[in-house]
């Protein structure tokens, strides 16, 4: 460029400067893309990997992890190479979770909304050695059942388990066992049955015995009689019943309206070593939260639920009970039930401070944890609403006001006020710890 040719400022560019410098900034673009396939600035502002290796047990609540993969929802936000890959039972889960895709295991799981705490914590890993891990959002509210063998038909057990204390009773005083099975020690499940079965009256460590039995062995081992009852999520439940081996006693909902249930959990190292990833994947399971929510789509959401590679089952045992109709399987059906799983609305997916302040509470109360933990602390390691509001805010969807949903009312009229967990423990009659 001449002296001549200079520009100063609020002159006008010549055309052969702009030639040149179009010429010049096609060829960078032009390297760029050569380069980085994805686009130099896409590349910058991208998740560092293409994918993650995610867990999950063959269960409806696993649906946004289905339709997340199934509808390309992960690569819409850049990870077209994320993994959704089953797994045994959720010991099996934990066991992954500690290796890490790099010992061949897996990045984050589908998973019972206690455990992440409890592997945080290293009450269930081996030689007690921790795993540190987050919660990234809620998958889902409700949506799990408690069954009953055939053996109590007569009775059409519901919230009153009164009736089946005199019944375990008898049975064990012919001799004979009384099994309640549940998927994980500490989980949602063995928290749900245990809730139901102390509130009349039956105590799930002395009166009983509690086993645990991966979800889809559920319903071939109540069938050769190795347990009386069962907490699991659909389509397990349902599929008893199709089975004529046993009925529903209870849909959770009906347990704690609205309940927090599974999540979605990842490791805290490969969070922190991969942000973007992380976020990205957080908004495409978010994304699919919301399309499994809508009505119009619960008809696919069970198709897609019952595929081989995912739960593996006749469509029939799932779809009802997605679209919320509950036959019980004792003459009792309710349509459009209020109990209906939720994957989205209600602040399904936000991750409450409040409810994991619970589920840690009812673990101190079985003595899964010291009467003196502070759960306080745990959740501030563990939980990263913080993540889902700016996941929510990229996505522009509403997030709650508060890290609490407020004091919870449970069907037998218990309260939990998350600001004094203490006076709620008190308040149980039937419990492992003094309060």
């Amino acid at each position: 460029m001449t002296k001549h040719e200079t520009t100063k400022p609020g002159r006008k560019i010549s055309r052969r400067q702009l030639i040149k410098a179009s010429a010049g900034t096609a060829a960078l673009l032009a390297a760029a893309k050569l380069n980085f396939p994805a686009g130099a600035f896409a590349q910058g502002a991208g998740p560092e990997v293409k994918g993650a290796k995610l867990g999950f047990i063959a269960l409806t609540d696993a649906a946004p992890l289905f339709v997340a993969k199934e509808k390309g929802i992960f690569a819409k936000y850049g990870l077209p190479e994320t993994e959704v890959l089953k797994q045994a039972s959720w010991g099996t889960t934990r066991d992954n979770l500690v290796l890490g895709s790099e010992g061949n295991g897996i990045d984050g799981a589908h998973i019972l909304t206690p455990m992440p705490y409890l592997i945080s914590a290293g009450k269930v890993t081996q030689n007690n050695v921790p795993t540190p891990m987050y919660i990234m959002a809620r998958l889902n509210l409700n949506g799990q059942c408690i069954s009953v063998g055939n053996e109590y038909k007569d009775l059409k057990v519901g919230l009153d388990t009164a009736p089946l204390k005199v019944a375990f009773d008898k049975k064990k005083a012919g001799g004979k066992s009384v099994k309640a099975a549940m998927t994980f020690p500490g989980g949602t499940h063995d928290l749900w049955i245990r809730y139901w079965l102390a509130a009349g009256g039956i105590d799930p460590d002395k009166d009983i015995e509690t086993i645990v039995v991966p979800p889809p062995q559920m319903v071939a081992n109540m069938k050769v009689g190795t347990m009386d009852c069962f907490c699991v999520c659909e389509p397990w439940n349902l599929q008893l019943i199709h089975q004529n081996i046993g009925y529903t006693a209870i849909t959770t909902g009906e347990l704690w309206n609205k309940h927090p249930e599974k999540s979605l959990g990842l490791r805290a190292a490969w969070v922190d070593k991969n942000p973007k990833a992380a976020k990205a994947l957080l908004m495409a399971v978010m994304e699919a939260q919301q399309w499994c929510e809508k009505p119009e789509n619960r008809d696919e959401v069970a198709t897609i639920n019952a595929k081989r590679q995912w739960i593996n089952c006749p469509v029939e045992d799932v779809t009802d009970r997605v679209k919320g109709k509950f036959d019980y399987g004792t003459g009792r059906v309710v349509e459009n039930s209020p109990h209906i799983m939720r994957f989205w609305e209600d602040f399904a997916s936000y991750p409450y401070q409040s409810h994991d302040l619970w589920f840690i509470t009812e673990d101190i109360r079985w003595g899964k944890y010291e009467a003196g933990t502070d759960a306080k602390a745990l959740i501030a390691k563990v939980n990263r609403e913080d993540m889902w509001k700016e996941a929510a805010k990229e996505l522009g969807v509403a997030a709650p006001t508060s890290t609490s949903r407020g004091k919870e009312t449970f069907f037998d009229g218990k309260v939990f006020d998350p600001a004094d967990p203490a006076a709620y423990l008190k308040s149980l009659a039937i419990k492992r710890v003094e309060a």
